[in-house]
């Protein structure tokens, strides 16, 4: 009875939880696992813990977007952003592979191990906007997979990016991104520049800024 009974919640649980996707012990409970279910299914390989509440199916791979997705109910403000947000949105194509992912957030958090080693990243807590800046401004998925992790808008990223020139970020190769980016929304970029709270960022973007189009509602905005 009590086989029957572990075999059909393991059951419930794979059907509850596409392959590929971290899952914790809260996700485990809603579908009746107990951590002493989860404990003999961790006896019998039927899972594998990935760290400390954390655990996926044995022999998966990981997939990037579900592991994003499984952070980002973790930390407050957490998306994609900055240069990686620019490449995932189609400005710029060439990103090295190994190249971090740049997720931003609020609050300190430690990227986990079991992420880090699948998917080099860099977690960013930096206080870029002004609290008056709408929550979730410019931060919507991308259209290949509308349900997946919030990624930076082009603007915002961009604007992020710039946040971490001397940083994380060379000089050149910023200002070329920025030149090359042929569709940026002006009133929206304003709006962020506006409620910046790095001079840096500010400055950069205007001194840079070489179609003339946004100097003027910009300088207004920022007297």
């Amino acid at each position: 009875m009590a086989s029957s009974i572990r075999h059909k919640s393991i059951k419930t649980l794979q059907g509850a939880i596409p392959r590929g996707t971290p899952f914790d012990s809260r996700q485990l409970r809603k579908v009746g696992v107990s951590p002493a279910l989860a404990h003999h299914y961790l006896k019998s390989d039927w899972l594998a813990r990935l760290g400390r509440g954390v655990f996926m199916f044995p022999k998966d791979t990981l997939r990037r977007e579900d592991s994003l997705k499984f952070l980002s109910r973790h930390v407050e403000g957490f998306h994609v952003g900055g240069k990686t947000a620019l490449a995932w949105r189609g400005i710029r194509h060439n990103l090295p592979a190994r190249e971090p992912i740049a997720l931003w957030g609020e609050g300190k958090f430690v990227l986990p191990s079991w992420f880090a080693e699948r998917f080099p990243a860099r977690y960013t807590a930096r206080k870029l906007f002004s609290p008056k800046l709408p929550r979730g401004f410019c931060l919507h998925p991308v259209p290949e997979t509308p349900d997946g992790v919030l990624v930076s808008e082009p603007e915002r990223a961009l604007l992020e990016m710039l946040s971490e020139v001397g940083v994380h970020q060379g000089v050149e190769e910023a200002r070329n991104i920025m030149e090359g980016i042929r569709s940026l929304r002006i009133d929206t970029l304003a709006k962020l520049l506006i409620n910046c709270q790095r001079v840096k960022v500010r400055l950069l973007c205007v001194a840079w800024e070489c179609r003339g189009k946004l100097l003027g509602q910009v300088a207004n905005g920022l007297k």
